[in-house]
């Protein structure tokens, strides 16, 4: 059957030729009245068509006037020319002829019953295609259930291991999969199963997706790609259809592995959200339920996911039969930084002074994609000032860049240089002297990101856990910048605001979740307004009465003033060194730590004096952060 759009084009190539005939005629050339009068007495004219006003006719003889003139003329009559021009047309010998004027009522009933007939066939087409569109056939709108997934061939478009830097411990987990779709005999042998899903989740910038492509690429099998927002229509039931043709397609393909990328996006808790759940996102999520069930044990289809809110799931998805396979992707380590750093800097030229080792202990914390932009900001920065090779100088202002923010045009005037130079050496001095607080790197009162000034701290090492000591010691760093400023001006000033936000909330969780407060002692006091817009909680009351609130209030007041007046004290014990440091910053603007530690010494050892620090505890916990 002819598509829509077949049949409006020969509707209107119908309506072009009738048109082109209905107008077809001798050529016939317009001519003023004065030169039809000269021509009809000079005895030219042959014969006329009058119509109302209209004279059309026939010259006798052709004047040659640079060419052959238009035999054929026409022209309009004067309003008083009547009279005249009978007469005159009789006394030549014209012959006249009078044309009765044109019936064009067939043609106009024509053209409006074929307009009506085209419009109504158009209409018919397009419903009955929508009709077998939404009946799971093709048609104009073929496309609107279709999933979105993007197939990548294994082969084409390998994608393996050793493409993915460091994660060891994250394939060893994913090799049994792989092994799985390669021979899916050896484990069918014994009875075994290998998990229908794969939960990849960690924080953003990991390589998750990376890792779903290298497995379909170590396996070498089809690799399907979809993230979880496509699933979501305006139409009720589009989601769903999606998902269908999405696991039709896998199926079909298998063995093969289908990912979903944010999968969070599509499967949160059901019900959740003010005023109800969203119907065309559950019920989306209750046919992915229904095909990941409806796999049958001999199907070599892997689904794997990725998210970084596993929090937020629905239970149902996480449970044993559907994703019950859950990989943590984290943050790399020392090693597998370096790793992945050779891997950015394959395609770029190194001076001799660049150190991939001493550039990942520099870059605890940063994920695959930071590394990622850390080699791509030094690359650019090198080619900005015509460099054959990328020098470590570059890296460092990439570093810089990513870690404090680009650098801002501001220019300080003298008394806000110097004030945010005290504020900044207040941090600085602290870090310098406190053990259990992070290597202090770099401090400037060059404005960068949002902030006048910034004092930049690198890990000596990974960390996945943190004592009460460090986080006390912390405490008094981040106020060290405020206390500053209050012993050199006697007053505060409005830049201390992040730094206040930030030790309220640590001394916060240090009261309420991690139980390091004597009068409270081993309890967790979460509060629920956490995370209002999951809607699952907002209307869960607080687990604890206004007194205990009154209680944790108290205790981060107090656990903040001690660590001011902890910092107050240290800087003035110190004012000499705290005024070197503010006095260079001003002078200079930028100081690293070997130019600090010509200031003012080498920094306190983390094994010295550690009972200094006064936590207001017995003994030292030690949460995981």
């Amino acid at each position: 059957m002819p598509t829509a759009t077949t049949v409006i084009f020969l509707c209107v190539a119908a309506l072009a030729v009738i048109t082109f005939f209905t107008m077809q005629g001798p050529r016939r050339k317009e001519i003023p009245y004065n030169d039809f009068w000269t021509q009809l007495q000079a005895g030219n004219i042959a014969e006329v068509e009058i119509e109302n006003q209209r004279v059309v006719g026939k010259f006798k003889k052709a004047e040659k006037d640079d060419g052959e003139k238009e035999k054929f003329f026409a022209t309009v009559l004067t309003p008083f020319a009547s009279e005249d021009l009978d007469k005159e047309l009789r006394k030549q010998g014209v012959i006249i002829r009078s044309v009765a004027p044109q019936d064009s009522t067939f043609l106009l009933m024509f053209v409006y019953l074929f307009v009506t007939v085209l419009l109504f066939v158009v209409i018919w087409v397009m419903f009955r295609r929508a009709r077998d569109q939404f009946m799971g056939g093709g048609g104009l709108l073929s496309g609107f259930t279709k999933s979105n997934a993007q197939k990548y061939d294994g082969d084409k478009q390998a994608v393996t291991f050793q493409d993915v830097a460091g994660l060891e411990g994250v394939k060893r987990d994913l090799q049994e999969v792989i092994e799985f779709l390669e021979n899916p005999e050896k484990f069918q042998r014994l009875g075994g199963r290998v998990p229908k899903g794969v939960l990849l989740n960690g924080p953003p910038g990991t390589g998750k997706t990376l890792l779903a492509r290298a497995v379909a690429g170590e396996a070498g099998v089809p690799f399907f790609s979809i993230n979880g927002s496509e699933f979501i229509q305006m139409f009720v039931g589009v989601g769903a259809s999606r998902v269908r043709d999405l696991f039709k397609t896998a199926k079909e393909a298998s063995p093969a592995i289908l990912f979903i990328d944010e999968i969070d996006a599509v499967g949160r808790h059901r019900g959740a959200g003010l005023g109800g759940g969203h119907d065309e996102r559950e019920q989306t999520l209750n046919q992915i339920l229904s095909e990941m069930d409806g796999f049958e044990p001999n199907e070599s289809v892997i689904v794997m996911a990725a998210t970084n809110r596993p929090d937020v799931l629905d239970p149902a998805l996480l449970r044993p039969g559907r994703f019950d396979r859950h990989v943590t992707v984290d943050r790399p380590t020392q090693k597998g930084r370096v790793e992945i750093f050779g891997v950015h800097v394959r395609d770029v030229p190194l001076s001799d002074d660049v150190d991939l080792e001493k550039l990942a202990a520099g870059s605890i914390g940063l994920t695959g994609a930071d590394i990622r932009n850390l080699v791509n900001e030094a690359a650019l920065w090198a080619t900005r000032h015509d460099k054959d090779h990328v020098e470590m100088s570059d890296f460092e202002y990439a570093r810089d860049k990513i870690l404090m923010g680009a650098k801002r045009e501001e220019v300080l005037s003298e008394k806000e240089k110097e004030m945010t130079a005290y504020h900044e050496a207040g941090h600085a001095l602290l870090a310098w002297l406190l053990p259990g607080c992070d290597r202090l790197h770099k401090v400037t009162i060059v404005p960068r990101g949002r902030a006048l000034g910034v004092t930049q701290l690198l890990p000596e090492e990974d960390r996945l856990n943190i004592s009460e000591t460090d986080l006390a010691a912390r405490l008094i760093f981040i106020l060290g910048g405020r206390a500053a400023e209050k012993m050199i001006y006697d007053q505060y000033s409005a830049g201390a605001e992040n730094d206040l936000s930030q030790a309220t909330n640590l001394a916060r969780k240090m009261v309420a979740h991690w139980g390091m407060s004597k009068r409270l002692g081993p309890v967790a006091y979460h509060l629920s307004e956490e995370h209002p817009f999951l809607g699952k909680e907002i209307h869960e009351q607080r687990q604890f009465s206004e007194h205990t609130a009154q209680l944790i209030d108290e205790e981060v007041a107090n656990l903040l003033h001690h660590s001011a007046d902890r910092a107050t004290s240290m800087l003035v014990e110190n004012r000499d060194k705290l005024v070197a440091i503010a006095e260079a910053l001003v002078e200079r603007e930028i100081l690293d730590d070997s130019e600090i530690s010509d200031l003012i010494g080498p920094p306190a050892l983390d094994e010295e004096n550690v009972t200094e620090i006064e936590t207001g505890d017995s003994s030292p916990s030690t949460p995981s952060v």
